[in-house]
């Protein structure tokens, strides 16, 4: 609730002090950090929470599997850093424009990067031993200092404090996360490179394939869409979609927390076609109903709700509700289906309908897009989860009926 309640403030201190356009730019620079944030951890979170949780009372494991995770994405974030701090202009005419000024956030995400990548790192450690009390107080701490740089550096620079706002707070997490952590392990007395074990990376690997190819693919598309709708309908057009993308996220926020806290583990626990058949018919039964009548509550409150989260400049946004609200009716009937995907460590499967879908929302939006203006992209959106559940729908058949 608080991260919801903190994301609603710095979409109206957004809206207010860059508006659609500076939105736009938000949203360009927030998929780039996830990009190169899934690049520098390497999709690693998941599995270095599952091998801590192992093996947290094995000393010399832990000691072993922390060192040689730490030394690889300490390396790789640097090598980043370098990349980025060297290339950050050529970055800003991705992202912006070239000449822009925004390439100092460019700059200032080189130097931070390594600090993202650590602060990722020990949260997982955090998280694999069981500290989920310490957990949420670093997590409400971050979301604090996030707010607050937010707002202190919109107010000040606009577009550009919402730019380094981005690359910042994150940055900030690193000491928060250091001293919780420290109060369980001594980790300096685990990280040593006498420890270091390139086997330890092998526990990783079915954990990071799946995780990986998402978090970089879908940050990539979405770049790549809003680039394409500000080239081709105007940066204003590209900021309406910001934020009809942020109001979504808001009300999803709620379902997938419930599905990777509930059910994922449910899913995993599985053995039999009747116990998965049982955790599906659990979600569409209860779950499901709800969140369709939360859709249909959202589409009649529109216009307060833009006017709560932004400002009247933002109404044009009403037009998309119907074609979001519908594509996302269909992302919550399949987004169970593809946490089996994960539960039963279907690689090849989730690669393929992954793959499928990202390209039907792209080739989709780019046909749609000149037709019907900002609009084609919601729709797009709405087909690609459509065909996207059909899809599972057939490929978990024995499962659903």
């Amino acid at each position: 609730m608080l991260k919801i309640g903190i994301g609603l403030i710095t979409s109206k201190v957004l809206a207010v002090f860059v508006g659609p356009s500076g939105l736009a730019l938000v949203g360009n620079m927030r998929n780039f950090v996830s990009l190169f944030e899934s690049f520098a951890t390497l999709g690693f979170q998941n599995g270095i929470i599952r091998y801590v949780a192992s093996n947290k009372d094995d000393k010399d494991k832990l000691a072993s599997f922390i060192s040689t995770a730490l030394i690889v994405l300490i390396g790789l974030a640097f090598l980043l850093s370098l990349l980025l701090f060297f290339g950050a202009d050529f970055v800003t005419s991705l992202l912006f424009e070239s000449g822009s000024i925004y390439s100092v956030a460019i700059t200032v995400f080189a130097i931070t990067l390594p600090f993202h990548s650590i602060s990722i790192f020990l949260i997982s450690v955090l998280n694999g031993l069981g500290k989920y009390q310490k957990v949420i107080y670093t997590t409400i701490i971050g979301n604090l200092l996030g707010l607050f740089f937010t707002v202190f550096l919109v107010t000040r620079l606009y577009t550009l404090g919402a730019l380094l706002a981005i690359v910042i707070t994150p940055a900030l997490l690193f000491g928060v996360t250091l001293y919780f952590l420290n109060k369980e392990i001594k980790l300096l007395q685990l990280i040593k490179f006498q420890f270091f074990n390139w086997n330890n990376l092998n526990h990783l690997y079915s954990f990071t394939v799946m995780a990986l190819f998402t978090a970089i693919v879908s940050p990539l598309v979405f770049l790549i869409l809003r680039n394409y709708i500000i080239d081709t309908i105007g940066l204003s057009e590209a900021g309406y979609w910001e934020a009809m993308s942020r109001i979504a996220t808001y009300y999803f926020m709620f379902l997938s927390t419930l599905l990777t806290v509930y059910f994922l583990p449910k899913l995993s626990e599985a053995v039999s076609i009747d116990q998965t058949k049982s955790v599906f018919q659990k979600y569409y039964k209860t779950i499901f109903p709800v969140f369709v009548l939360v859709l249909f509550v959202i589409y009649f409150l529109r216009f307060f709700i833009i006017k709560l989260l932004f400002t009247d400049e933002f109404l044009p946004v009403s037009d998309l509700f119907i074609w979001q609200l519908l594509g996302d009716l269909f992302k919550a009937a399949s987004v169970i289906l593809g946490y089996e995907f994960f539960a039963k460590k279907l690689t090849k499967a989730y690669l393929i309908t992954e793959s499928l879908s990202f390209g039907l929302l792209l080739s989709s939006s780019y046909f749609l897009i000149p037709k019907f203006g900002i609009e084609g992209v919601v729709m797009s959106h709405s087909l690609t989860y459509a065909l996207y559940f059909l899809v599972l729908l057939v490929y978990f058949r024995k499962s659903l009926v």
